[in-house]
């Protein structure tokens, strides 16, 4: 049996095409790794109370669980996506073993992935992003013990300070790295202030959360250090030094293009947010035909863009399916532009303000570990391309980088930017990883199961 349409993913972006598709009479399977909707962003949101120390922007993920739930789409929890073929067929892992489907249309809906910041000491334990313990606060509510400092740039870090707080574990210190040098190229966006005034509004929340928190808080940091030798014992950087049982690192998100980069759909490098993306048309058709994206996944815009950009990919798939006219497509879709430019209108004064510093991108220092996964230095990329590296894909033959279970996806950003600088080239003009699947690791017995149902 074909489906109409598989979307991958249910966060933000796949529970809402994946409700408007159930009502719209398209047959839709969700597959989704997580055992509950909501994505990172809404994650175990099923479980969430009103009094929850997360806020109500973490609660306004609970309508667009509820409607998956109650839709007509087969929400498929706990399996994830190793392989895609352009054809329109996937490769489902779960627990009950392998299968695969196939579908006219698919949707990708796989979000964001927290910026790797390879700071020296970066490795050690104690040691996290902010998003990784975000969700551990949101599934099974803990919280880190002992002195916590926050350090980086962007909403999330206010976010997570003002959450941890209101969970009783105030941070202990929150180093802000954004330079005078951003908040001056961000001011020439001003303009964007009032289009995007709830965005503002929210950031000005976040920022007042803090203060009333009582949070330490240092601004212009530069030259981030992790310091100990079992594990982190104290943050330095330029000019000053902290105690520190765990630090949380956090330099914004990046598309997650794992899988669109294995389909070798068609890319651009983004400079204003400092990553690759698809490329795609006003209704997130890629390269492939069959093929849409939706979401963080597509360029970064935050949860409410993403429902609406799903809802928007939604609409193009029934219209070609012949579920509605153009002009019933086109209709619907005018409100939710409207509100999609709303949320665009923003995000220039974002990238500008939150812009990656150098050395928060790549270390200057030999000893940094680029690839944890294989333990590469960033020395050793360095010698790679005096060797004569040209990219990442050529350097996994001279290092193994990128050859672990993580395929790149923590490393690729890093290892790139490091070849870059080596070079003396744009990072766009490095290229990036191609990724194969299985895009996560898949057990023997998995793949096993594929050849006793005749697809291997």
């Amino acid at each position: 049996m074909t489906l109409d349409l598989a979307i991958v993913g249910a966060g933000p972006a796949g529970m809402a095409a994946a409700a408007l598709a159930g009502e719209l009479g398209l047959d839709t399977l969700v597959a989704d790794e997580q055992p509950t909707p909501g994505g990172q962003i809404y994650r175990a949101i099923e479980r969430a109370e009103r009094d929850s120390p997360l806020g109500p922007d973490y609660l306004a993920g609970r309508p667009l669980a509820a409607a998956l739930r109650a839709g007509a789409a087969h929400y498929r929890p706990s399996a994830g996506v190793w392989h895609i073929d352009p054809d329109g067929t996937l490769s489902l892992a779960a627990e009950g073993g392998t299968e695969t489907i196939t579908a006219r249309h698919i949707l990708l809906a796989t979000g964001a992935i927290e910026r790797p910041v390879p700071i020296p000491g970066w490795t050690l334990p104690g040691v996290m992003t902010v998003g990784g313990v975000q969700s551990l606060l949101k599934t099974p509510g803990l919280v880190p013990e002992g002195r916590t400092v926050l350090a980086g740039q962007g909403p999330l870090l206010y976010l997570v300070a003002a959450q941890l707080s209101r969970a009783g574990a105030r941070p202990a210190a929150l180093l802000l790295t954004t330079s005078p040098d951003n908040r001056r190229a961000a001011a020439r966006h001003v303009a964007a202030l009032w289009p995007g005034r709830r965005a503002a509004w929210k950031g000005l929340r976040m920022i007042a959360a803090v203060r009333r928190a009582g949070i330490p808080v240092r601004r212009g940091v530069s030259g981030l250090r992790a310091l100990g030798k079992q594990r982190l014992e104290r943050v330095a950087w330029e000019g000053g030094e902290i105690a520190a049982d765990h630090l949380l690192l956090h330099e914004g998100v990046i598309p997650n293009v794992q899988v669109s980069l294995a389909l070798q759909l068609a890319h651009e490098w983004d400079e204003a947010q400092l990553c690759w993306r698809p490329v795609l048309d006003e209704w997130g058709r890629t390269s492939l035909a069959n093929i849409l994206i939706a979401g963080d996944g597509g360029g970064i815009l935050g949860a409410e863009a993403a429902a609406l950009s799903g809802r928007l990919a939604v609409l193009a798939v029934a219209a070609e399916q012949g579920r509605l006219s153009e002009e019933e497509r086109d209709r619907r879709a005018a409100p939710l532009r409207r509100a999609l430019d709303r949320e665009r209108a923003f995000r220039p004064f974002l990238d500008r303000l939150y812009r990656p510093a150098r050395d928060m991108l790549f270390p200057a220092d030999d000893a940094v570990i680029a690839c944890r996964c294989e333990e590469v230095t960033v020395g050793q990329i360095r010698q790679g391309v005096r060797l004569g590296a040209q990219g990442p894909n050529q350097l996994k033959a001279f290092t193994r980088c990128g050859m672990g279970p993580c395929q790149g996806r923590m490393c690729g950003p890093v290892v790139a930017a490091v070849i870059a600088e080596a070079r003396a080239v744009p990072v766009f003009a490095v290229g990036t990883y191609r990724p194969r699947a299985p895009y996560k690791p898949v057990t023997v017995g998995a793949l096993a199961g594929l050849a006793d149902n005749g697809r291997v």
